[in-house]
């Protein structure tokens, strides 16, 4: 009885083993065939193709002048440096605010206290105080930067010459820029597009081939912009209250270039 099942067990791994085989040679023979199919559609995976740039500039003149100034002032106490502060802004920004600018293109860019030090200085005759291993508060500081958008370009200097009348002597700007640049650089964007395209036209040609279907685009986005006067410390004050200095606009440019690849059929 023992007999039958010793010799039906070889024939049975023997079955097996041939199906798996079968199963394997099917798989591999799929996928020579699947990937001989894959390399040969274009559309899937093109094997000419052709790659060019092109370049697009476009100009634009500011609509909006940017204006930094900051406010420093010190005091014994917190409170007394806040209050000397604030007054000079307060100041400042109601002087702003006479020349047109809204509240909403005011804005504070940062507010910042410090104690101020006394270090200790060091001694050089025969008897010497104590050496002291921290220095000694003698005060505070306080800072307050804040930007203005103006809107009409034309009063920027009107602008600069109110924040010196008022005793602000950290000015810095303006700086002249466009407050839609998507537009500006669509332009610039489509220009080099069209170049791009006639590049690769006129390489086709010279090839003797077509252009097909575009398989990447990328681009990258420079500028170019007009220098601005920067005012700091020094003299300020008198200089800006006398009269309005004169600020020429100019034109704000942009230039796009675009990397286009393009089947070739």
């Amino acid at each position: 009885m023992n007999d039958t099942p010793f010799y039906r067990a070889p024939a049975f791994r023997i079955a097996a083993i041939a199906a798996v085989g079968l199963l394997a040679l099917f798989l591999l023979v799929k996928t020579i065939d699947m990937l001989a199919y894959g390399v040969g559609r274009s559309d899937l995976y093109p094997s000419k193709t052709i790659s060019v740039e092109g370049t697009g500039e476009a100009s634009m003149i500011p609509d909006i002048a940017q204006i930094t100034f900051s406010v420093t002032e010190k005091g014994a106490t917190v409170s007394e440096a806040q209050d000397k502060a604030t007054a000079k802004t307060d100041a400042a920004l109601e002087a702003v605010r006479g020349q047109g600018v809204e509240e909403a293109d005011v804005k504070t860019l940062g507010y910042n206290v410090y104690p101020t030090y006394e270090y200790q200085q060091p001694c050089y005759s025969g008897i010497c105080p104590p050496v002291s291993s921290s220095p000694r508060i003698t005060g505070y500081e306080v800072s307050q930067s804040i930007e203005v958008k103006v809107r009409d370009t034309a009063k920027a200097g009107s602008v600069l010459q109110s924040l010196g009348t008022v005793g602000v002597q950290n000015i810095s700007g303006p700086n002249f820029v466009v407050d839609d640049e998507d537009n500006i650089r669509a332009e610039a964007r489509a220009a080099a597009i069209a170049e791009a395209k006639e590049k690769a036209k006129s390489l086709a040609k010279d090839l003797g081939v077509n252009l097909g279907s575009v398989i990447s685009f990328s681009e990258s986005t420079g500028g170019s912009y007009p220098m601005y006067d920067s005012y700091g410390r020094g003299g300020m004050e008198s200089a800006v209250a006398q009269s309005a200095p004169s600020l020429p606009v100019g034109e704000n440019e942009t230039m796009v270039t675009v990397y286009i690849t393009y089947e070739l059929r």
